[in-house]
């Protein structure tokens, strides 16, 4: 009993450091504008199936890089008219190989659908807004809990995202960012923003492991920062250990965090946050077409 007690201390530990040593950046495949589709399609035709057949078919791509767990980034919408642009960042274990079918064939966790039901919630929600949504896995995720204790591939993956988001600003320079990280994407997003250009607004945090501080009062950059975290969440088992100048920090999901609350009626454990039929779904759909007016509404009540 006292060496499980001693584990699950050690693993608490694991849990809390993150952000422990600085890192270089991590190289990823370069990510351009539209006119980077010809080229990224060229080369998801030439690495065969399945992503000659995703080009196929008529779907758009920023990045495309096989090498090792592979990086993809897909726009849904026109890009390049946008006035309302989505980034979503996935979690821990996500890979090429799931973009498409999810981590363990589990659709409702593949990033292609994620961003494939926001882009229809916006959709719906203003059938004339000129929105786009990019599925950004631009960078490695840990593999597994072990890897997700570090925080070293979300200071790699906030560099990469942070090259993107200036490439948005400079060419939309009048369009509105919102930044929307699932568990360990969370803690990515939360460090983009902290040096991201005025154009990203928002930042949504769905069953967030962390944000690499205590309270949404230290976040820097004046973003609104939303959150949603369902009852039914594993996420919230994860110890919010913190020690002097490491740790994640406490979940934004945790009222103590500070952020705005996002509604979770719907939402069914740890991936369905974008699920049809989810109010968060719906929620973060109207934050990404106006943050501030939630927000007056919000304050309203």
């Amino acid at each position: 009993m006292r060496r499980q007690g001693v584990s699950r201390l050690a693993m608490a530990t694991l849990l809390g450091a993150n952000l422990i040593l600085p890192t270089r950046p991590e190289p990823v495949a370069a990510v351009g504008f539209v006119e980077a589709y010809p080229a990224t399609a060229a080369a998801m035709r030439a690495a065969g199936p399945p992503y000659a057949d995703w080009v196929a078919g008529g779907r758009r791509f920023l990045a495309f890089d096989p090498r090792g767990d592979g990086r993809v980034v897909e726009v849904l919408g026109d890009l390049a008219d946008a006035d309302r642009i989505a980034v979503l960042v996935p979690g821990v274990g996500s890979t090429l190989a799931d973009f498409d079918r999810g981590l363990g064939g589990v659709a409702r966790r593949a990033l292609a659908v994620q961003a494939g039901q926001l882009h229809e919630a916006l959709r719906a929600a203003d059938p004339t807004a000129r929105v786009a949504v990019l599925a950004w896995l631009g960078y490695d995720p840990p593999d597994g809990v072990l890897g997700a204790a570090g925080g070293a591939s979300a200071r790699r993956g906030a560099v990469a995202l942070d090259g993107l988001l200036r490439e948005l600003a400079e060419r939309r320079p009048t369009a509105t960012i919102t930044l929307v990280g699932h568990s360990y994407g969370a803690l990515v997003v939360a460090l983009a923003a902290a040096d991201a250009p005025p154009q990203v607004a928002d930042v949504v945090s769905l069953g967030g492991i962390g944000a690499g501080v205590q309270s949404a009062d230290e976040l820097r950059g004046g973003r609104r920062f939303w959150a949603a975290e369902a009852p039914t969440d594993w996420i919230r088992r994860v110890p919010s250990v913190r020690l002097p100048g490491l740790g994640y920090g406490r979940r934004p999901g945790d009222p103590a965090f500070g952020a705005r609350p996002l509604p979770v009626a719907g939402v069914a454990g740890h991936d369905g946050y974008l699920a049809p039929g989810s109010a968060t779904l719906i929620a973060v759909a109207a934050v990404v077409l106006d943050g501030a007016a939630v927000e007056r509404a919000e304050e309203a009540r």
